[in-house]
């Protein structure tokens, strides 16, 4: 490993605001011949020194040079070496006043609480050549994507990993996934112990993509990863960076593809991190009214600041390229999009033509979106967006922002209302489940049932269902069934297949121990069979983001609350019936347009799925009989709180 000297075009772009991997000149670079070579951005210090374990933290020992009008500091040090921890000693414009500041390009840093950064190199020889091959030609409109999210350090813990016995499913398979030798004592299982337990969980249950909460060190563990200080380092809970690469690589030589949660949008307040680097606003802006978080009470970075967006900007590429990751989910953009976000009159700053909307934000965004599509196709730019913002997932050269999907937030909160409401109010109230349809071919869109909405006192989804015990298993089902059909990108939460009980608890588990009961393990059954129907069959998933794969059979049944629609495209279409009430509809028809059997390929309410075995399971076939405008309908039995998909047979496409 040897590094790359900076030049005066690395110097140009980053004051334009368009360098791409800064962290090849900044940060700590081992040389060939022994010895690492040190840079920082510090352009307010009239004195920077760097301080670690070869020199015992000595802050004159290793003075640094000003290489440039940029701001930037040099010093090439013999002793030092891979794996020595470090700092850097910056002195503020201040008088004496000294900060001792982790590395903003460190690539790996000391276990949390302490802070320091650490001198890295990488020996990991990559094995996902076939899948990165594979990669560039991913149409992601196209093809299914059914993700699996989860935070690493509660999924399993390692007293359960230690004790898969304990508890049994129903068909005699272990509750706790996989077998992988799990190191004893500690608070987590590394990387290198979950890559083949969470392949072997993703496989089984049939998701195509897993999302990662915040990978980045961040030194606030229940922060959930969202508060990062380390924008270039996976954080050390669950080993190195080769560790990491190692995990990704796993899951790519099994065909699962990683997503990225990734933080642009603040930073935390943290002493050694970022805020107030070189005795000056730095990387956050400095009027508090752009520069403050109310909400997190973090900091905000100036995005107008070149600098600020090139460190960015190379953040991304860095995680994208070095560690392989097939795409990043950018959170809280609408926090970066709005400059009155979350603040009342008079809390904010307007841009220079007096409106609302962030300007170096947006240019940020859309710099980073064109980049990736240039130069890494087949990578996948998400944006969790909460409002209207129009165009997120516009071409930029017609004024959007550029991202390949936008997380669904309209479509998960109506949803999650309706289905939170007795079903005897429903009938009121079925434009909640029909709204979205208006909008949903406007983005392209992920339809997300996240972690934000199962913390803080909303309860888990389970519990969120009405009704008693069997009431609340079968609308979960339902709900599961819905959202599979809907057009869209889909997202669940780890703990979605067991029905957990509980509110997630970062500081545990899941409660893998639910999976001994029949009504768990049947949602779980449930969600491997929605997965193999959503993968399997183009007319859920190749037309998700066009009007054409979606065409409405009835909407307008509100007094039963059932909705009925075909998804469909060349070839291939599917016929899905959903009954919101606990009531059996006996003798309902429906419309459809082509004679011949029809198969159910779904009922979310056979047994094996813990429901009752009520309604249509076999096949019908259709009458001459005419409904919904259509000449041939079919008599169906519609499950209690249940869906039906049919598929008419010999389809050139056979149903998985």
């Amino acid at each position: 490993m040897s590094h790359r000297s900076i030049t005066e075009e690395d110097h140009y772009l980053f004051a334009e605001g368009t360098h791409q991997r800064l962290q090849e000149v900044l940060g700590a670079h081992p040389e060939v011949d022994g010895g690492v070579v040190f840079r920082v951005w510090a352009p307010a210090s009239p004195y920077v020194t760097v301080v670690g374990s070869f020199n015992n933290w000595h802050e004159e020992s290793h003075p640094m040079t000003r290489i440039s009008g940029s701001g930037i500091w040099e010093a090439q040090i013999p002793e030092a070496k891979i794996g020595d921890l470090y700092k850097f000693c910056v002195h503020t414009p201040y008088g004496g006043f000294k900060l001792h500041k982790a590395d903003p390009f460190a690539r790996g840093a000391q276990l949390p609480p302490d802070t320091a950064s650490i001198v890295c190199g990488s020996e990991h020889l990559w094995g996902d050549e076939q899948w990165m091959e594979r990669r560039r030609s991913f149409e992601h409109t196209k093809e299914p994507m059914s993700i699996y999210e989860l935070h690493l350090g509660s999924w399993v813990k390692p007293d359960q990993a230690e004790n898969p016995s304990l508890q049994r499913t129903p068909d005699g398979e272990g509750v706790v996934p996989g077998d992988a030798e799990v190191p004893s004592g500690g608070e987590f299982i590394g990387y290198r112990a979950l890559a083949p337990r969470l392949v072997e969980h993703i496989k089984k249950l049939g998701f195509t993509h897993v999302e990662l909460m915040p990978m980045m060190e961040h030194p606030y563990y229940p922060s959930w990863g969202y508060q990062v200080t380390g924008f270039f380092a996976p954080t050390s809970r669950y080993g190195s960076i080769d560790d990491f690469k190692f995990f990704v690589d796993y899951l790519h030589q099994h065909d699962i593809g990683i997503i990225l949660d990734w933080v642009p949008a603040h930073f935390p307040r943290d002493s050694h991190g970022l805020h107030w680097f070189d005795g000056t606003h730095l990387f956050e802006h400095p009027d508090w009214r752009r520069g403050y978080h109310p909400d997190w009470h973090t900091s905000i970075f100036d995005y107008d600041r070149p600098e600020v967006r090139s460190f960015l900007i190379s953040s991304a590429f860095h995680w994208l390229e070095a560690f392989h990751i097939d795409g990043l989910r950018v959170d809280a953009v609408a926090s970066m999009l709005y400059l009155d976000y979350s603040r009342q009159n008079g809390d904010w700053l307007p841009n220079q033509f007096g409106g609302r909307e962030n300007l170096g934000a947006i240019k940020l965004l859309q710099d980073l979106n064109s980049s990736v599509r240039e130069q890494l196709p087949g990578v996948l730019m998400i944006a969790e967006e909460s409002t209207a913002w129009p165009g997120v997932t516009g071409p930029v050269e017609h004024g959007g922002l550029g991202f390949h999907l936008k997380w669904d937030m309209g479509w998960m909160h109506d949803t999650l209302d309706y289905f939170s409401m007795d079903p005897v109010h429903r009938s009121h109230h079925q434009n909640s489940l029909t709204f979205r349809n208006i909008y949903a071919f406007s983005e392209q869109f992920c339809l997300p049932l996240s972690h934000d909405e199962v913390v803080h006192g909303k309860r888990a989804i389970f519990e969120k269902m009405p009704g008693d015990r069997w009431q609340k298993f079968a609308n979960l089902r339902l709900l599961y069934a819905s959202m599979f059909a809907q057009p869209g990108k889909k997202l669940l939460f780890m703990g979605a297949e067991i029905a957990a009980y509980h509110e997630w608890n970062p500081s545990t588990g899941l409660d893998w121990w639910l999976l001994q009961y029949e009504p768990h393990h049947g949602v779980q059954k449930l969600i491997s069979r929605l997965n193999a129907l959503y993968t399997g069959n183009s007319a859920l998933h190749e037309r998700d983001v066009s009007p054409e794969g979606f065409e409405w059979i009835d909407f307008n049944d509100s007094e039963q609350s059932v909705v009925s629609y075909l998804r469909k495209t060349e070839g291939d279409t599917i016929l899905v019936v959903l009954n919101h009430t606990p009531v059996v509809r006996e003798h309902y028809r429906v419309g459809v347009s082509s004679e011949g059997t029809y198969d159910v390929i779904l009922n979310s309410d056979e047994r094996e799925f813990g429901g009752s075995g009520t309604g249509t399971c076999q096949s019908v076939v259709s009458d001459r009989v005419s409904q919904h405008g259509r000449e041939q309908s079919l008599l169906l039995t519609l499950p209690p709180l249940g869906a039906l998909y049919l598929k008419l047979r010999n389809n050139t496409e056979l149903a998985s």
